[in-house]
């Protein structure tokens, strides 16, 4: 995307929430169906469902995308999309991006194995392989401006509390 739009396309936003600080409020979701026969979910998208599944490790056959996966995976969009347009509002010059996340899981704790290992991820790791020949300075203060602006990345460093409800389904 070239600058001007961005900065044009943003401007709209900014205006509206400047003025009406409430339309900045917004709830964002995931919704999929539960596939009991082989242990999987269809997560709804705009272009159609992804399967998501028990990981290898946990039991499944590798069919599914695994549901970290797919988390590490929003890592990974939201950092990316963040750095493109940072640079793109620095003009910093990258001619090539890739973004890379890596996490750690103890498959111990979430099969029940060893009540003492954790479950959940115990480290996430974000890379970025970058073609450039900005200056490390400028590089740097790109890195700092993704973090800050990154939702997911921000997400993940303060998590907010989750509360879960159900209802029965006629």
């Amino acid at each position: 995307m070239k600058l001007q739009t961005l900065r044009e396309n943003q401007a709209v936003c900014k205006t509206q929430y400047q003025s009406s600080p409430d339309s900045a409020l917004q709830t964002l979701q995931a919704s999929g169906e539960i596939d009991f026969k082989n242990l999987a979910v269809l997560v709804d998208r705009p272009a159609g469902l992804i399967p998501a599944g028990l990981h290898p490790g946990g039991g499944g056959d590798g069919t599914f995308f695994c549901p970290v996966e797919i988390m590490l995976a929003g890592l990974v969009s939201c950092a990316g999309v963040t750095l493109a347009a940072v640079a793109t509002t620095m003009q910093l010059e990258i001619r090539r991006a890739k973004v890379c996340c890596e996490g750690d899981l103890d498959f111990r704790g979430t099969l029940a194995v060893d009540r003492s290992a954790p479950v959940g991820l115990t480290a996430i790791r974000l890379q970025f392989d970058l073609d450039t020949a900005s200056e490390e300075s400028k590089i740097e203060k790109l890195l700092e401006l993704t973090h800050r602006y990154c939702v997911v990345h921000r997400t993940l460093d303060s998590p907010p509390a989750v509360s879960v409800t159900w209802m029965r389904s006629n």
